[in-house]
């Protein structure tokens, strides 16, 4: 058995709910990841996507954005999902001029976080 400080406590049941959280999206179904990639994608601490794309298949999207292209037809526009991944991970390579971040070269979002929110935009 395992003894733990009242700080240590609390960090390692954070830990542990991670831990959960984790098993719950990677053996989830399919709805699980695209739920979760949802939250990911609308959270204005994480993907934020909804800043400035509007996403006009998903009704829980409420969002005046126009600044970026819809997120509609993800999947017929991106078959190839290692395409759209790289423009999220780092869209500068593609447009230099971009005002869309590097999710993932700056590590706003993971990669595991990265999967999720596509896919959920393949179901847009």
């Amino acid at each position: 058995m395992i003894r733990l400080s009242r700080g240590r406590w609390s960090a390692g049941m954070a830990i542990i709910a991670g831990l959960f959280f984790l098993m719950a999206v990677v053996h989830g179904g399919a709805e699980d990841r695209i739920s979760t990639g949802r939250q990911v994608a609308h959270d204005f601490d994480k993907g934020n996507c909804l800043a400035c794309h509007s996403a006009p298949r998903d009704e829980q999207a409420v969002t005046l954005a126009n600044i970026a292209p819809p997120l509609v037809m993800m999947r017929e526009r991106f078959p190839d999902r290692e395409e759209l991944r790289k423009r999220i991970w780092d869209p500068t390579v593609g447009n230099p001029d971009t005002i869309m971040p590097p999710y993932g070269k700056h590590r706003i979002l993971t990669d595991q976080e990265i999967d999720l929110v596509i896919d959920y935009l393949y179901t847009l």
